[in-house]
């Protein structure tokens, strides 16, 4: 992956916080949420492709991942911060469908937008989540082998 990629789903990674929180606060449909970013120029020099992706797969399968996350949390999903829900949906999304991201990217990425987006401290929280669900997901690459 060329360095611009790795920016343009940088990006599309904080665009997708955006539009996830969103989606969550107003249940509207994914692709209204989509067309109003595409329509705002929110997703200039963003892969769009994998902006697309992780929204529709995140807001379709909302279900499954709150599954994996669920004995991961301390606390009941319904009782997380939005934007930490957002995140780790993301992540989890990330860690268990885009193999082709590594683990620790898809970890170091969230932490950032935690430290970005979220309150005090939830970078911490969103670390250790993904890091539990790394282990669970990717065996093997966590591991090193």
């Amino acid at each position: 992956m060329t360095a611009s990629n790795v920016w343009d789903r940088r990006r599309a990674r904080r665009a997708l916080v955006q539009a996830v929180y969103q989606w969550q606060i107003t249940s509207a449909d994914a692709f209204a949420v989509e067309k109003e970013f595409l329509d705002s120029g929110a997703l200039k020099k963003v892969d769009s492709d994998f902006f697309t992706a992780l929204l529709r797969g995140v807001t379709v399968g909302s279900d499954e991942l709150d599954a994996l996350l669920a004995p991961l949390l301390d606390r009941k999903l319904d009782d997380l911060d939005i934007v930490e829900l957002a995140l780790l949906r993301l992540g989890a999304y990330e860690l268990k469908h885009r193999i082709d991201v590594p683990f620790r990217v898809v970890i170091d990425e969230y932490v950032e937008l935690a430290r970005t987006f979220g309150a005090e401290g939830s970078f911490k929280y969103v670390n250790g989540v993904l890091d539990k669900l790394a282990a669970e997901l990717r065996p093997l690459e966590r591991s090193g082998a």
